[in-house]
């Protein structure tokens, strides 16, 4: 067997898939690091309705923006309008409430629930101002419907855009 005298500038097609297998990769720690929190927050968050205090879900929000209001939805099933609290401010809307638990006990002394029940709060920034005195709410089927109002200085609002 020969001795070569190694060339880097000879060599470096060779040696790039070794170089490629060194390279730092943000995303991939990103990524690893997002996860982590989510299993965090999925562990400060009580999941099992029981007897903890704090907050047992969020609820689900759809938002749709057009030129005269903002249409909102959220998702709360199994509560009545008078378990929902809703304040609204220019910039944005808060909905809280509580599930209460249904107390019942079944044959053999066996009881199994999956629903969550406990206290919820949501604040959800709004993309425009809106004139939260002429806020509309719908509650219907497990879902609530409000119509913001756009205030009148945001309706038909131009943005002059330069181009190049």
């Amino acid at each position: 067997m020969a001795l070569i005298r190694w060339d880097p500038l000879r060599d470096i097609e060779r040696l790039q898939p070794f170089r490629d297998s060194e390279r730092w990769e943000p995303f991939r720690e990103i990524d690893t690091l997002q996860r982590q929190m989510n299993r965090l927050f999925d562990r400060l968050i009580p999941g099992d309705g029981g007897e903890r205090t704090g907050f047992t879900f969020i609820p689900a929000a759809e938002i749709e923006e057009t030129d005269d209001a903002i249409k909102l939805r959220l998702e709360v099933p199994g509560l009545e309008a008078k378990d929902i609290n809703l304040e609204a401010t220019p910039e944005s809307i808060s909905i809280s409430g509580e599930r209460k638990t249904e107390t019942r006990t079944e044959e053999n002394g066996v009881t199994r629930s999956e629903f969550r029940y406990g206290k919820f709060h949501r604040v959800i920034p709004l993309p425009s101002q809106v004139q939260n005195d002429k806020v509309q709410a719908e509650y219907k089927n497990g879902v609530l419907h409000l119509t913001l109002p756009k205030a009148e200085s945001e309706k038909g609002k131009a943005v002059k855009v330069n181009i190049g």
